[in-house]
């Protein structure tokens, strides 16, 4: 079955009344895509004075800079969100991921729990079945609860040499207790998929799961103006194989979900509201199973400002801004089909990650291979943009 969007299942608890930013696929003359603004009275296109959405969060103040543009109504939010996802209409607007010349940044293992469960990736070389018995070895050793350690502390270090000392050190404590985080990149500009949309899991894949994460809105100054939410679809068994292998557990057509909204930093909506999010997931299957969890941010062992500043900084710049996925706590570990076989995604999953604050981003499982193909990059959309006159100004 395909994912119907709704206000009531998409909205954050508040509704509209914080200041949500996205875009929208715009139909016209010539349809294209439109950053908008979400209002009590509906779906407004901005594009008539912000070309892109990294435009907008490049301005000075993003948010006054949207308070002071009125923008083109386009339709209802009931209209967008019914027509948003699989089977969508292109003769009438319907919803898109809220980003566009952004780059798609994620930080890795950033939470204690999850961080472990890489390692167990790693130690099973790849192989579900061999999972639970390395859990009992790398549990004795390491512990599970390593949410205290301070990442590149004089702590962290003695803990890495008694590791060593174990034959326990790994790859992924290093980037989860030293000093350097994990950032990679997710996906290409505009590879993102949005709400309502499938997302990809590679054929090859026999053990992989979602990842629930709060997303970042950064500039290219590094200013944080807001957030959303994201799923940074994971292939446990490819990177479990090889760390060499990221790429391909991570970067394959529809493997990154964001959406709904951005949500900007507002006099209700600060930073301080990102770090005390919990963000919820549930899995349901076409077969009747179904999983949940939470990923609560306070948990996390580096703080989302210092994942900015180890994103850009001397070193690396952003002219268009980026995303950041901040990582998840989230990594099952329950038998779905049998005993020893741990989590992994059938076809037809339907996956909903929600935070009351940042609302709610549907997507329903296939193959990376039989998702709708990535065809509007970068080209396109300059082309468009052109001819829609929006680049001459």
């Amino acid at each position: 079955m395909s994912i119907s969007l709704t206000p009531h299942n998409t909205l954050p608890a508040d509704g509209v009344s914080g200041t949500l930013i996205g875009r929208a696929w715009v139909p016209g003359a010539i349809a294209g895509p439109s950053a908008i603004a979400l209002r009590a009275d509906g779906v407004f296109d901005l594009s008539a004075r912000f070309a892109t959405l990294s435009e907008l969060l490049e301005s000075d103040s993003p948010l006054e800079a949207l308070r002071q543009t009125p923008g083109r109504f386009i339709c209802s939010l009931d209209e967008l969100l019914a027509n948003s996802g699989a089977g969508s209409d292109p003769g009438k607007p319907y919803l898109l991921p809220p980003l566009d010349l952004q780059v798609i940044k994620a930080a890795g293992v950033t939470f204690a729990a999850s961080m472990i469960e890489r390692v167990i990736e790693e130690q099973a070389g790849g192989d579900a079945a061999k999972a639970e018995a390395v859990r009992a070895i790398v549990h004795g050793v390491i512990g599970d609860n390593l949410r205290s350690i301070v990442p590149g502390s004089e702590q962290a270090q003695r803990l890495k040499a008694l590791l060593i000392e174990q034959g326990m050190w790994s790859q992924y404590l290093e980037v989860g207790i030293g000093p350097d985080a994990e950032i990679f990149t997710k996906a290409p500009v505009l590879a993102a998929v949005g709400s309502g949309s499938q997302i990809g899991i590679h054929p090859g894949s026999q053990w992989n799961n979602p990842e629930p994460e709060v997303v970042l809105a950064v500039n290219s100054r590094g200013q944080i103006h807001g957030a959303t939410l994201g799923n940074d679809v994971n292939l446990r068994d490819f990177e479990g194989r090889s760390a060499l292998l990221l790429s391909k557990a991570k970067d394959n057509n529809a493997s990154c979900a964001i959406g709904p909204f951005i949500r900007l930093f507002d006099e209700g909506f600060s930073l301080d509201d990102v770090r005390r999010c919990v963000v919820d997931l549930e899995v349901r299957g076409a077969d009747g199973y179904r999983i949940q969890g939470s990923s609560s941010m306070d948990q996390i062992s580096r703080d989302p400002q210092d994942l900015v500043q180890q994103t850009l900084n001397a070193n690396h710049q952003y002219p268009d801004g980026f995303l950041l996925f901040l990582g998840t706590l989230f990594a099952p570990t329950e038998d779905r089909d049998h005993v020893g076989g741990g989590f992994t995604h059938k076809l037809g999953d339907q996956v909903s990650i929600s935070s009351p604050l940042l609302g709610s981003l549907h997507n329903q499982v296939t193959h990376s291979s039989e998702a709708a193909p990535w065809t509007f990059g970068l080209s396109a959309l300059l082309r468009n943009l052109a001819a829609r006159g929006l680049l001459a100004r």
